[in-house]
């Protein structure tokens, strides 16, 4: 039974027990949470209180003006899809040129849309358990894909003032948070082990990233994107991530504090701009961040948008899978057909980043487009440990144009130097750079391929052999200093 009061608790919150919530972990909750939301709402906003408790429930709806807050040891627990308890996915018109997970927001556990001031706070957990972790492509519950499944923990779309402050979720489902098309957004002191997508910022403007700890042994941790969700191509923009830690554990080890590594699929951990890349990024600044059992820091606009205006600093990775720094445009061109623009990337800066026990398939990538090459990319005072073993015949011209190819450096195989690799690149300035291996290393140390004006000072290895060591084909004005 609800009761239509408004419970005034603890820090005068709207306690969900007083709206019949049990928290005994059997009995679904989340419409006894609604309802404390509702009355929230109705009586102009405040705080809805989540008591010690595991509160079984399906879709939960956060609306303007209310700070959910997840007491300790609270634990909002995402129901079964066999009880049918979340909201069907929203209809989607005409041709969806993203990813399922990206196109529907319903049918999740918490979700808002067109909501403002609200927040997600408090030192309880959210556990997934229920949630799936697989893509919805047909959409979800409403257009034939898994009845009753919700696929995301958070989901926020066009919603202006977010906060998620404080909390923990564990098994997220397809993205542990997902915020699309939201302007003025915090992420701060959350931490994360999930078995998908950590955060991903979609579309959005005005965020930070913060002090927040992300373990995603299977996918990306800190995720920038710019789809087509919101029916056009809107820029991510404006964006701080600093101050995190990103790991590549086993699922659940970085919470129970074994720190099992994990075995290495396509991809692990890392932070990532893209690859749902229509509208672009601009003015994203990643500072003071550490990366361990993780992939490397990727750079990725492959959809017609324009990469630019990045910054990257004070970065310590260790134990890195695949790279640790890849910088890529490519013509997927995953969008409508008339546009016609192609994908751009420059005024890139990376510096102050150490790298230790890196795979040997790939040092720095950094690959443009012949007709569009990248312009302008800085990197200073990085050294860049890799376990070495590359053979001589591995330096080959023909390693893989980027193209309408997924990006992805595991599908190119190892790249042709063990320590950096440019192709269709203008204006590369590199300063202070140390490359040394595990294991003898046959490849060269850099290889250029079309690259127009590059500098490279206080570049050290300590297995100099001869001017084999850097290789270059059709580049020009190329200063080794």
């Amino acid at each position: 039974m609800l009761f239509a009061f408004a419970g005034i608790q603890t820090r005068g919150a709207y306690n969900i027990r007083n709206y019949g919530a049990k928290g005994d972990g059997t009995t679904l909750d989340h419409q006894a949470i609604n309802a404390a939301i509702d009355d929230c709402v109705k009586n102009g906003g405040g705080m809805v209180d989540i008591p010690a408790g595991t509160y079984l429930c399906g879709s939960i709806h956060l609306k303007s003006n209310v700070e959910l807050h997840l007491d300790e040891g609270a634990k909002i627990l995402a129901a079964p899809a066999k009880l049918k308890a979340y909201d069907d996915a929203e209809p989607w018109e005409g041709p969806a040129y993203q990813d399922g997970g990206h196109t529907y927001f319903h049918n999740s556990l918490i979700w808002a849309e067109g909501q403002q001031n609200i927040s997600i706070t408090g030192r309880g957990m959210i556990d997934g358990e229920g949630l799936t972790k697989q893509d919805t492509e047909k959409g979800g519950n409403l257009q034939g894909g898994n009845i009753g499944t919700g696929d995301k923990a958070i989901a926020l779309k066009q919603c202006r003032n977010v906060l998620i402050r404080d909390i923990t979720i564990y098994r997220g489902g397809h993205f542990a948070i997902i915020i699309t098309g939201c302007d003025i957004a915090t992420i701060d002191n959350v931490t994360i082990d999930t078995n998908r997508d950590g955060i991903d910022i979609d579309c959005c403007k005005y965020t930070t990233v913060s002090n927040t700890k992300v373990n995603t042994p299977h996918d990306d941790a800190i995720v920038l994107k710019s789809s087509y969700a919101l029916k056009k191509a809107v820029a991510c923009e404006h964006i701080l991530i600093t101050n995190c830690i990103v790991t590549g554990f086993k699922l659940g080890t970085f919470l129970d504090g074994t720190y099992l590594p994990e075995k290495v699929g396509w991809v692990c951990g890392r932070i990532k701009l893209g690859t749902e890349s229509n509208g672009g990024y601009r003015d994203i600044t990643i500072s003071n961040c550490t990366c361990m059992y993780s992939s490397g820091l990727a750079f990725e606009e492959v959809d017609q948008g324009r990469m630019e205006n990045i910054v990257v600093n004070n970065i310590s990775m260790s134990h890195v899978h695949h790279y640790p720094i890849y910088i890529t445009t490519g013509c997927r061109n995953r969008g409508p057909k008339e546009v016609t623009t192609p994908s751009y990337g420059g005024n890139i800066q990376i510096s102050n980043i150490v790298a230790q026990d890196v795979d040997s398939l790939a040092g720095i990538i950094i690959t443009g487009m012949a007709d569009q090459p990248l312009e302008h990319i800085y990197l200073s005072n990085i050294r860049i440990q890799t376990r070495g073993g590359g053979s001589s015949e591995q330096m080959r011209w023909d390693y893989r144009e980027q193209g309408t190819n997924y990006p992805e450096p595991k599908f190119a195989l190892s790249t042709p130097s063990y320590g950096l690799f440019a192709r269709h690149v203008t204006d590369l300035r590199v300063d202070n750079i140390t490359f040394t291996t595990l294991k003898p290393d046959g490849r060269p140390v850099v290889v250029l391929d079309d690259v127009e004006g590059a500098t490279f000072s206080n570049i050290y290895y300590p297995d100099k052999k001869d001017e084999n060591d850097f290789k270059t084909r059709n580049s020009k004005n190329i200063d080794i200093k």
